[in-house]
């Protein structure tokens, strides 16, 4: 019994703890929208919006956490049916957060370029024009393709896990492994230049960021279902 209630406590806690990070990593990404990057006088504005920058940068930071936690936390609760396919999940979610970290770099090289443009002036602006286009398209593969495949992959996998253990409601794994496909859909099309950072690709990632969302309330305010081994192991 002491066991039995242990597990239940510990399991109560990775599930309020993911889904609180399923929000941060929302929030985060919110946050680290660098709308003086995209504009066309970047080159200009970004060194005097200094601070939008940098505030940018440390919340693709945060991401880190919940990219990598998520996946780390929910290993040891979903491996019971298929240790390759959670292990695998893991990997994926590490990868991401690899990816962060190179477009945090990125954003602060832009930052930098900024910097010395200002100092430059108009002298060799061609120069300062084009490796600052590289460095704008390298961030937004980064971001908008590396990253997002890599932890909407390690979503996609333990949402299959999710549904076929059904420690979730089978309706709500099945809204995420649609809306990771859609998401893949929509990292793919962007990296072969068939769409931009436009509508299209903010509707096609709509629905995952919807179900994160759901989930993660779902897990703080009512948790895993609680399942044995042995009835995993059957599913």
């Amino acid at each position: 019994m002491t066991m039995a209630r242990t597990h239940t406590n510990s399991s109560r806690r990775s599930a309020v703890i993911i889904g609180v990070l399923f929000i941060a990593g929302l929030v985060t990404g919110i946050f680290s929208v660098v709308p003086v990057i995209d504009g066309a006088d970047y080159l200009v504005k970004a060194s005097t919006n200094e601070t939008q920058v940098l505030l940018g940068a440390f919340s693709q930071l945060l991401m880190v956490i919940a990219y990598v936690g998520i996946p780390i936390l929910l290993y040891p609760i979903v491996s019971n049916h298929h240790k390759g396919i959670a292990l695998g999940s893991v990997a994926f979610g590490i990868m991401a957060g690899v990816f962060i970290v190179l477009g945090v770099i990125i954003l602060l090289l832009l930052l930098a370029l900024s910097h010395h443009f200002a100092i430059a002036g108009t002298a060799h602006e061609s120069y300062y024009q084009a490796l600052g286009e590289l460095l704008r398209e390298g961030r937004d593969l980064v971001n908008h393709v590396a990253t997002t495949l890599a932890f909407v992959i390690a979503m996609f996998l333990f949402n299959c896990q999710l549904y076929r253990t059904e420690l979730i409601p089978r309706w709500l794994s099945l809204s995420g492994l649609i809306g990771s496909a859609l998401s893949i859909l929509a990292s793919l099309l962007f990296m072969l230049g068939s769409i931009g950072l436009d509508t299209a690709y903010m509707l096609l990632n709509v629905p995952i960021a919807i179900q994160q969302l759901v989930v993660a309330l779902w897990l703080i305010l009512k948790g895993f279902k609680e399942c044995s081994g042995e009835e995993v192991s059957q599913k």
